[in-house]
């Protein structure tokens, strides 16, 4: 398995993580037998990934504990991100009440995904969402505290803007910063990735393969299960699916040329940006992580990158990838 360094920080990952929150969270009840996904993520460690990412809100809980009881067994040999950041219902039901990053908060809840986790120190704990209620100095100097005492070893941002990014790193380096990112979302291209640059941050993208999308499985005949969060999403309604069915043709066009599936190139794509993004595409399913492993054997040439920019220019994207509300969440 290839490695990557998360920018200028010591922190090195598998160059494809293994985003674990479809597992128990997000897609359409029911989700998947527990033993099965433990096998499947143990699975993921022997076949190289040591890069695994979850969150507290992701069930709410249940997903740290899988994680958590998944790698107890080989925890010296990876990496483990999760994140802070919203206020959950009191009875552990599903959703969220707000946001909170509240430095006392932040200090109060890392110790419930420690204990989730199996772990005594999270490798890479990242503010879920910018609550602009905190200034993001004080979000900054609280998990500086969490480092000092030894129960974190880097900080990370998920979907900020470039300034709070910047003003963060002032405080406590960034090691990386989370967004979404790939052929249908690319907007990190704009500000995002040239600061990361410039100041050393790794990137990691989730939802590299737009949320299944990219992967040639879903059109717009697709029916999505009841509860799947991606019929609330504007850019899965079936015209928008129908639209932007010409993305998933040009990745199966080039995929053809070089023996590989869409969802590879697709990957291959995101790996050859930069030598510091780690993408986290997400799996219930032993095959498809396999498949995406594969992506990491896929070489796209200088010719092959030019090609498909090329042709992905001529292609609207059509559809929000987020309701308002929840987009309003993002850049900060």
């Amino acid at each position: 398995m290839q490695k990557r360094k998360l920018g200028k920080s010591n922190l090195e990952v598998s160059a494809l993580g293994l985003g674990c929150m479809g597992m128990s969270f997000s897609y359409a009840p029911p989700f998947p037998d527990k033993k099965e996904m433990i096998s499947l993520i143990r699975t993921a460690v022997e076949r190289g990934i040591t890069f695994f990412d979850t969150a507290e809100v992701y069930g709410p809980y249940t997903n740290e504990e899988l994680v958590g009881e998944a790698l107890a067994p080989v925890r010296d040999r990876v990496v483990i991100a999760t994140k802070f950041g919203f206020k959950l219902n009191p009875d552990g039901s599903p959703g969220w009440l707000g946001l909170d990053s509240r430095p006392e908060y932040i200090k109060q809840v890392v110790e419930g995904s420690l204990k989730r986790l199996r772990t005594d120190v999270i490798d890479l704990y990242y503010q879920h969402r910018v609550d602009p209620e905190v200034p993001i100095e004080d979000v900054a100097g609280a998990v500086k505290d969490l480092i000092q005492a030894g129960k974190v070893k880097h900080f990370g941002l998920s979907e900020a803007g470039v300034q709070t990014i910047r003003r963060a790193h002032a405080v406590q380096p960034v090691t990386a910063v989370q967004s979404e990112y790939s052929l249908w979302w690319r907007r990190p291209e704009e500000e995002l990735l040239p600061m990361l640059e410039e100041l050393g941050i790794g990137f990691v993208p989730y939802s590299p393969l737009g949320k299944g999308f990219l992967t040639g499985k879903i059109d717009a005949k697709t029916e999505l299960g009841k509860g799947d969060f991606r019929s609330s999403l504007p850019r899965f309604t079936p015209e928008a699916r129908k639209a932007n069915q010409g993305l998933v043709d040009l990745l199966a066009e080039i995929g053809e040329r070089k023996k590989a599936t869409p969802a590879q190139i697709a990957l291959a794509w995101l790996l050859a940006q930069k030598p510091w993004i780690a993408p986290i595409p997400g799996t219930t399913k032993l095959h498809r992580l396999e498949e995406n492993i594969g992506a990491l054997a896929v070489e796209l040439t200088a010719d092959d990158l030019r090609d498909i920019e090329s042709a992905a220019s001529k292609i609207k994207i059509e559809g929000a990838r987020y309701p308002e509300r929840l987009e309003q969440m993002t850049g900060r």
